[in-house]
C-alpha cells in the first residue's frame, strides 16, 4: 500500500515500443543506489506521521471525554510532548523526501491528475499540522498546567478541547484521502497541452504504470 503522502511513485513507468523520444525527466532519474533508501525513509516518515496523528486524535477524545481531571491533564501533557518531539521532523522528512522522488522520477509533481491532487492535499496537511496544531497542543497543555490539582471546568477549558480534535482530525482525513488516490489512482494523466507544459506528456510514457508493481519496491 502506498503511503498517505505527495509523493508519486518511485518505480519508473515502462517505455512504449518504438517511442519517437526521450522523456524530459530522463536525465534526472534517482540511480536505485539513491532512490531505495530514500524510499525507506519516505515510507518510514509518513506512516509514522499517520500514526502520530491518529495517537494525537485518541489522546483528544479521550481528554474530551474524560470524566475526571487527572486523565485530563494526563492526555493533554502526552499530547504536547508528542507533537513538540514529533510533528516537525515527520512532516517535513515525509514531504520532502516525497517531492525528491517525485523530482527524480519520470511520473513528475503534475503529469497526473492524482498525483497532483496528492501533492497539494499532502502541502496543505503539513502546513496545518506545523502551523495550527502545535499551538493548539500548547493552549491545551497550559490549561491543564494552570490547574495542577482539583477539577478542571468546561469554563477553564473553553473551545480547547475541541481544537485538539479538529486539526489532527482533518490532518488524518487528507491523508486516508490520500491512500484512496494511491490504490484507485483516477483521473489518469493531464491531458497534453500545446506548449508540451508540467501536465504534458511525451511518446515515451504509458498513460499507467506496469500492473502489480508496488510503489517504489524496485528499479
Amino acid at each position: 500500500m502506498r503511503s498517505p503522502t505527495g509523493a508519486v511513485p518511485a518505480s519508473e513507468p515502462m517505455p512504449q515500443a518504438g517511442a519517437a523520444s526521450v522523456p524530459a525527466s530522463a536525465g534526472r532519474r534517482l540511480p536505485p543506489a539513491v532512490r531505495k533508501p530514500l524510499v525507506v525513509l519516505h515510507v518510514v516518515a509518513s506512516v509514522s506521521w499517520l500514526a502520530l496523528m491518529l495517537c494525537l486524535l485518541t489522546l483528544a477524545v479521550t481528554a474530551l471525554t474524560a470524566g475526571d481531571a487527572e486523565r485530563l491533564r494526563t492526555a493533554y501533557r502526552a499530547m504536547g510532548l508528542l507533537g513538540d518531539a514529533l510533528i516537525l521532523p515527520l512532516s517535513l522528512l515525509t514531504f520532502l523526501s516525497g517531492v525528491v522522488l517525485g523530482l527524480g522520477t519520470p511520473w513528475g509533481l503534475f503529469r497526473y491528475h492524482w498525483v497532483s491532487a496528492k501533492f497539494w492535499l499532502t502541502l496543505g496537511a503539513m502546513t496545518a499540522s506545523v502551523l495550527a496544531l502545535p499551538d493548539r497542543l500548547h493552549d491545551a497543555v497550559r490549561v491543564a498546567d494552570a490547574h495542577p490539582t482539583g477539577p478542571i471546568t468546561v469554563a477553564d477549558l473553553g473551545f480547547v478541547r475541541y481544537n485538539t480534535v479538529i486539526v489532527p482530525a482533518v490532518a488524518l482525513t487528507l491523508y486516508l484521502v490520500n491512500v484512496v488516490l494511491s490504490v484507485y489512482k483516477p483521473w489518469g494523466r493531464r491531458k497534453v497541452t500545446a506548449r508540451g507544459g508540467a501536465g504534458a506528456g511525451t511518446g515515451a510514457e504509458p498513460a499507467h504504470p506496469r500492473p502489480g508493481r508496488i510503489p517504489g519496491a524496485g528499479a
